[in-house]
């Protein structure tokens, strides 16, 4: 496993190893000690989710501010644009966003802390996205950013793709009047 700092604090990005041969491929995509090790963070995963979509789904941007969960994400079919926001208001980086190509073939995963919004944008026909959390979701203590907020200026790379987009994510607070962690 390689683990890469990234420009937003206790945000990686990992490249698990991949044994591959001419019947498939192996890859471990969770290792406790080994993790603790590389990024010296002592993770208790409580809930993995699986979310299928399809191509355009934009889904984002989701926390949770009294049960700040922290994620493991990877894609196994598939390829999304991954998007972490920032929202710590004491970090350096409060209020920035990182990118991520996410997918299949790459096998890279990300790891987001709590503290940060997360929301992705599914590149391929479809795609299964699966994360572990930290924290159970809570649906009553769920915030959401809208995606196309001014402020945050996120470049979702959309091209020839027209976002779609939940009624509950598109009546999402816009960045400056989101409740943020202190």
């Amino acid at each position: 496993m390689q683990i890469f700092p990234t420009k937003i604090i206790d945000v990686f990005e990992i490249i698990p190893k991949v044994f591959t041969d001419s019947r498939g491929f192996f890859q471990e995509s969770w290792n406790k000690k080994d993790f603790q090790r590389l990024c010296n963070l002592d993770l208790n995963f409580v809930q993995d989710n699986h979310s299928y979509s399809k191509k355009g789904v934009l889904r984002g941007l989701h926390y949770q501010l009294k049960k700040p969960q922290g994620k493991l994400i990877r894609v196994i079919t598939g390829k999304v644009l991954d998007v972490v926001v920032d929202l710590r208001k004491n970090s350096n980086t409060f209020g920035q966003y990182l990118t991520f190509d996410l997918n299949h073939r790459n096998n890279k995963q990300l790891w987001v802390p709590p503290g940060c919004a997360h929301g992705f944008l599914v590149l391929s026909e479809f795609a299964d996205l699966v994360y572990k959390t930290t924290e159970y979701y809570d649906p009553e203590d769920e915030q959401c950013i809208v995606w196309n907020d001014p402020d945050l200026n996120i470049n979702w790379h959309l091209r020839d793709i027209k976002p779609q987009v939940s009624d509950k994510d598109m009546q999402g607070n816009f960045f400056s009047n989101s409740p943020i962690y202190e």
